[in-house]
């Protein structure tokens, strides 16, 4: 039985499509497809039941993902450990969203470059909760408190927000789409907003601030963001301030690789340093 074969059976059970299993994997349909019948072909078991809507485990399919899952846990435990005893280069992969990355965090990076040129960075914005234990990132900036045992986390920062519109702007609110209504921004929205007619919807922080300075009304934002942002100004709050906590997350056979400690570093300096504009 070939190993490749069976990571992308773990795949395929994980994702429910071949494409998206492809996609992961960043191979074609036709080699996923082929690994998967070379896969049940070596067992001599039928792992996968093919349907118009997706991929099904069989019965059979259950129990070896129950043993897949178990090897690539332990192989993704050595791999972690690679780098362990190495210098302050290679690729530190950090993840976090994309108005933090691109609005506050990149154009502060120049520091951790000029002290370690040999280090190599890759940013991934992305809302969805990446796998660090599983490699995806090495490193994540997230606004909530860490729920994996094996995940160490650091409080970074507590961000403050506040009510902001142009000066034109009508008696309305830039808030999110339904798909993030459970979000505290839109809760906090939902009910200190009085009621006013939601004239713009958007599942992105920069795409709300952007509505905001087109005039359509006011939009709840992160101070970090908006403080000092042409043609916008700041309203008095309609109910309590909202604020959020940033913490940096690590897998803890990570912490101590020194590529990666070197980045927690400076991050940590980083957001003490910025407190004040943090917290708004």
């Amino acid at each position: 039985m070939d190993w490749d074969d069976l990571r992308v059976f773990l795949e395929l059970a994980r994702r429910g499509s071949l494409s998206a299993a492809a996609r992961a994997l960043r191979l074609s349909h036709a080699t996923v497809g082929r690994r998967l019948t070379a896969l049940e072909a070596a067992l001599g078991r039928t792992l996968v039941e093919r349907r118009p809507d997706g991929y099904r485990l069989t019965d059979e399919g259950e129990a070896v993902r129950a043993l897949a899952e178990a090897m690539d846990d332990r192989a993704q435990a050595i791999r972690r450990r690679e780098g362990s005893g190495g210098g302050l280069s290679g690729t530190v992969r950090l993840t976090m969203t994309q108005a933090l990355a691109d609005r506050f965090l990149i154009p502060r990076l120049g520091p951790l470059r000029a002290a370690h040129p040999d280090l190599d960075l890759e940013i991934i914005t992305d809302n969805r909760a990446l796998s660090l234990a599983r490699r995806e990132a090495d490193l994540a900036i997230r606004l909530a408190r860490p729920q994996h045992g094996d995940l160490i986390g650091r409080r970074l920062a507590t961000l403050g927000y506040g009510l902001y519109a142009a000066p034109d702007a009508p008696d309305a609110l830039v808030g999110y789409d339904e798909t993030l209504a459970d979000l505290p921004e839109a809760a906090w929205l939902a009910q200190h907003g009085g009621g006013r007619r939601v004239a713009f919807r958007a599942n992105s922080v920069l795409g709300q601030m952007a509505a905001a300075v087109a005039g359509f009304g006011a939009a709840l934002l992160p101070c970090m963001l908006a403080e000092g942002e042409p043609g916008l100004l700041r309203l008095p709050l309609p109910g309590p301030p909202l604020t959020r906590e940033a913490w940096l997350l690590v897998h803890r056979d990570r912490k101590d690789v020194p590529r990666v400690r070197a980045v927690i570093d400076h991050l940590t300096s980083l957001f003490e340093r910025e407190r004040a504009r943090l917290e708004g």
